[in-house]
């Protein structure tokens, strides 16, 4: 991910152009890079190493969006939409 493609992000989810700790804000850039990895795993099937990472990333993106489903449905439903997490 480039610097100007996480700025972007960071200015669409969040409050300001430094918000970057919003949690929408975490999970587009959890998104990001998951669907990254899993279009590097298609060339390259034997990498376990980073299939580990991603599987971090996963289970730390499945986190955040549990802490917003319960905080704030309206926020939770929204970003889920947005980056068509659900299938």
């Amino acid at each position: 991910m480039t610097n100007e493609q996480k700025l972007e992000l960071i200015k669409k989810y969040g409050a300001n152009e430094k918000d970057s700790g919003k949690t929408e804000v975490q999970i587009a850039l959890l998104t990001h890079r998951i669907n990254e990895l899993t279009s590097h795993f298609e060339e390259h099937k034997k990498d376990h190493h980073s299939r580990r990472g991603l599987l971090m990333m996963v289970g730390k993106r499945r986190r955040l969006l549990d802490y917003l489903k319960r905080k704030d449905i309206e926020r939770y439903r929204t970003i889920i939409k947005e980056l068509n997490i659900r299938k």
